[in-house]
C-alpha cells in the first residue's frame, strides 16, 4: 500500500506521495514555501512525479481559500492529455509505421513557436468555424476588451496544433494489442499570453499590497477574491482551459482521419478520456469550498478516468481514480523529470536516445535529446508510489511518437 510522507513547515504540512522516487531539494523547498502561505487550505499535496518548477513545484496540488496564485497555475493553461481506443489491433497495422507517422505530422502542425507551430498556410475553414461556433471567439473578445495586452496572441491559428517540448502525439498498443491514440497539449500561444500577463499583474499587485519581502518567492504572488483582477483572471484561465480541451479534440479528429484513410477497418471503439493537468477549479475539500490548483496533476475522484504517460520510450497508463481525500482527489500527470533539459542534452548522446527508443517510430535526432527517456523518473516507481490514488485499467506502449 502506498501512502504519503509528511514535510513539516511550521504551518500547513506537505503530504508527499514520494516513497521510492527521488525529490530534489529545490522542489521540496518550493512545496514548503507554498504551504506556509496564510490562505493554503489544510495542506499541500505532492505527487510522485514532483520536480522543480517556477514558483510552484510541478506535481503539486494546492487548495487555497479565497485566493489563487497565477504562477502556480502556470502559463501552459489547461495542458493535459487525451486518449481514445480504436477497433484496430497490432495485426491490422503495417510492418512500418513511418508513413502513418508522416501523415500525422502533416495533419497536425507541430514544432516551432508562434506561427511556425501554427497553421502556416491559413486556418482550415473547419477549424475556424469550430472556433466561432464553440463560443470561444466571442468569449475571448470580451476578455481582450478589458485587457489589451492579451490582444494579438495566436488563438485560432494555434487551434488543433501540438506545440513543442514535452507535447506529443502517440499511437500505442495496450496489454491486449489494441491500438490507442494518445496526445498531450494545452492552450498554446494564447494560453501562454494570458498566463504570463496575469502573473505579471499579480506581482505588481503584491508589491502594492504587501511589499517585496512579504513572501519567500515573487512567483507566489496571488489574487484575492474581491480584488478587481481576481474575477478577470478566473475568466481568462477558464477560457484557456476550454480552449485547451477543444485543441486536443481537434487534433484527435485529424489523427483519427489519418487512420481511417490508411486503415479502412478503423473505427472508434471507446469514448475518449480528455483531462487537464495544469489548471485551477472550484472544488469542495474537507468541508470547505476552495480553489484547487493542479500544477502537473490529474483529478482522480472516485471513478474519474485519467491518463498518466511515461517518457517517449516507456509505458503509459489509463487509470481510474480512487478518490483519496488527502491528495485532494489527485494523482500524478506523468513520470516527472529527473534533470533539466540542458543537463539531458549534456549527458546523453543520440546513440543513447536511439537505444532508449528502440521499436518506437519517432525522431531520433539531437533536437529531442532533452526528451529522452533517461531524463525522466522510472514510471513504474511513480505508479507504485500512488497505488492508493488510482487503479490501472490499461497499460500502453507507444509504437509511434510525434514530437514538436
Amino acid at each position: 500500500m502506498a501512502g504519503f510522507e509528511i514535510f513539516e513547515t511550521g504551518r500547513a504540512p506537505v503530504k508527499a506521495w514520494v516513497k521510492g522516487v527521488p525529490v530534489e531539494d529545490e522542489a521540496r523547498r518550493q512545496l514548503e514555501n507554498i504551504a506556509r502561505l496564510p490562505f493554503v487550505h489544510s495542506h499541500v499535496a505532492a505527487m510522485p512525479d514532483v520536480h522543480l518548477g517556477k514558483g510552484a513545484a510541478i506535481g503539486s496540488v494546492i487548495a487555497t481559500r479565497d485566493a489563487i496564485i497565477p504562477a502556480a497555475v502556470g502559463v501552459d493553461l489547461g495542458c493535459g492529455m487525451m486518449a481514445m481506443r480504436t477497433s484496430l489491433t497490432a495485426e491490422d497495422l503495417p510492418d512500418s509505421m513511418a508513413e502513418i507517422r508522416s501523415d500525422v505530422e502533416r495533419a497536425v502542425p507541430h514544432g516551432g513557436i508562434g506561427l511556425k507551430g501554427g497553421w502556416k498556410d491559413g486556418v482550415p475553414d473547419a477549424v475556424a468555424n469550430r472556433f466561432a461556433k464553440s463560443g470561444l471567439a466571442e468569449r475571448l473578445t470580451r476578455i481582450q476588451a478589458k485587457h489589451e495586452k492579451i490582444v494579438g496572441a495566436n488563438d485560432v491559428v494555434h487551434l488543433g496544433t501540438l506545440g513543442t517540448g514535452n507535447h506529443f502525439i502517440e499511437i500505442c498498443l495496450d496489454e491486449a494489442d489494441r491500438v490507442w491514440v494518445m496526445l498531450h497539449s494545452g492552450s498554446r500561444g494564447i494560453g501562454n499570453r494570458i498566463g504570463t500577463y496575469f502573473i505579471a499583474e499579480a506581482r505588481e499587485m503584491l508589491l502594492r499590497r504587501e511589499g517585496a519581502a512579504s513572501v519567500p518567492d515573487r512567483n507566489l504572488a496571488w489574487f484575492a477574491e474581491g480584488e478587481p483582477l481576481f474575477d478577470d483572471y478566473v475568466e481568462g484561465v477558464l477560457w484557456a482551459q476550454d480552449f485547451a480541451r477543444e485543441n486536443r479534440e481537434v487534433m484527435m479528429e485529424r489523427i483519427l482521419h489519418v487512420l481511417r484513410r490508411r486503415l479502412p477497418t478503423f473505427r472508434v471503439e471507446k469514448a475518449a478520456v480528455n483531462c487537464h493537468h495544469n489548471y485551477v477549479e472550484r472544488e469542495r475539500h474537507f468541508g470547505t469550498e476552495v480553489w484547487v490548483t493542479r500544477k502537473g496533476a490529474v483529478r482522480a475522484r472516485e471513478g474519474d478516468l485519467g491518463i498518466i504517460p511515461g517518457s517517449m520510450g516507456a509505458k503509459s497508463f489509463i487509470v481510474r481514480g480512487l478518490g483519496n481525500p488527502d491528495s485532494f482527489c489527485s494523482c500524478s500527470h506523468g513520470a516527472g523529470r529527473t534533470m533539466s533539459r540542458t543537463e539531458a542534452k549534456r549527458r546523453f548522446s543520440i546513440a543513447d536516445h536511439e537505444a532508449a527508443t528502440t521499436g518506437v517510430e519517432c525522431r531520433k535526432d539531437a533536437g529531442v535529446i532533452d526528451e529522452t527517456p533517461a531524463a525522466y523518473k522510472d514510471i513504474d516507481a511513480v505508479m507504485a508510489a500512488q497505488s492508493d490514488l488510482v487503479e490501472v485499467l490499461h497499460t500502453l506502449k507507444q509504437i509511434v511518437c510525434v514530437k514538436g
